[in-house]
């Protein structure tokens, strides 16, 4: 019998439970995944994706499953079926997102959300790809970053600011990213001008970039990020959050989420030139730790603290 993480009602980590489940069978549309490795993705303030959800749920929608991306075997094939690269068989190596009900021991999932896994890469390097590559491409695209332009991005070195400044240097893009001091390096390692946020930021990119910045991507939806990339870009339509929807209503530039059925669209539509680029090298993704499937609450909290390092890895 499989094994999954549920929350069984709206909370903290509290809630959250693994338990015994039977795997349906795949129907026509369907595939069936023995997990090898399961993605941890952070959010908003430094909360899990997949705890944010929960803490946020309506009663109705419990008990639900956690986790919206693996990589793994297959292990089943529904009739007359297909993946979202082509064709498939049993004992294939695939990634998938966006799933429901990742972080277990086997899943059934439409085929239309699952690729080939590139022999590249690892699993669990696979199973951290596309949220956050999705993401990042998305603000990429709505604020019409090319060539030549110089940009900013608050929060380069968490997840989605890394493939942001890599998807960016690919463009053409000169990108300047913040980050504490300790996280420097990163920024530097993926292309990007690392600057240290906090008092004095407007300035320090106004040096930084003397002739201007013409768009700004939020990641961390502080106060000084929106502040920030409001001073510095006249061009609301090039100001982008995947963080602060509530300032970006109020001060009329573009907030993003998955939820939204336009940008649930375009990422779809990104997922499979990203791990194209994965599997070329050109796309890294930056694995910190992986932790054994049994102990996702203990690799949530680290997450939730903040700066693990880069992607954590459940495994089962």
């Amino acid at each position: 019998m499989a094994q999954h993480w549920i929350a069984t009602r709206p909370g903290d980590l509290s809630v959250f439970s693994l338990e015994d489940y039977n795997v349906p069978v795949p129907r026509g549309g369907e595939v069936t995944i023995t997990v090898r490795a399961a993605g941890m993705n952070p959010a908003a303030g430094m909360n899990p994706a997949d705890a944010k959800h929960v803490a946020r749920g309506k009663d109705e929608d419990f008990p639900r499953p956690i986790g919206y991306e693996v990589a793994g075997v297959i292990t089943a094939v529904g009739p007359n079926t297909e993946i979202g690269s082509g064709p498939v068989a049993v004992v294939d190596e695939v990634l998938a997102f966006r799933i429901s009900g990742g972080w277990t021991t086997e899943v059934t999932v439409p085929a239309r959300d699952v690729f080939a896994m590139p022999a590249s890469l690892s699993f669990g390097e696979a199973a951290n790809l596309l949220l956050a590559g999705c993401t990042a491409s998305e603000t990429l695209h709505v604020t019409g970053v090319g060539e030549g332009d110089t940009i900013l991005v608050h929060g380069a070195s968490g997840a989605v600011g890394v493939s942001v400044l890599q998807q960016a240097t690919m463009l053409g893009a000169k990108v300047i990213g913040t980050a504490s001091q300790g996280s420097f390096e990163t920024v530097r390692q993926y292309g990007g001008a690392p600057v240290r946020y906090g008092d004095g930021l407007e300035q320090r990119v106004r040096e930084l970039a003397p002739d201007g910045v013409v768009a700004a991507l939020d990641c961390v939806g502080t106060d000084e990020a929106v502040d920030v990339s409001l001073a510095l870009v006249s061009d609301r339509n090039r100001i982008v959050t995947i963080a602060a929807a509530g300032r970006a209503k109020s001060e009329g530039f573009i907030a993003i989420a998955g939820s939204m059925p336009a940008s649930q669209a375009y990422r779809d539509s990104v997922r499979a030139d990203l791990v194209r680029l994965a599997g070329e090298g050109r796309l890294v993704v930056p694995i910190a730790r992986t932790f054994p499937l049994v102990d996702a609450v203990e690799a949530t909290a680290l997450q939730m603290g903040g700066h693990p390092g880069g992607k954590l890895v459940l495994k089962p």
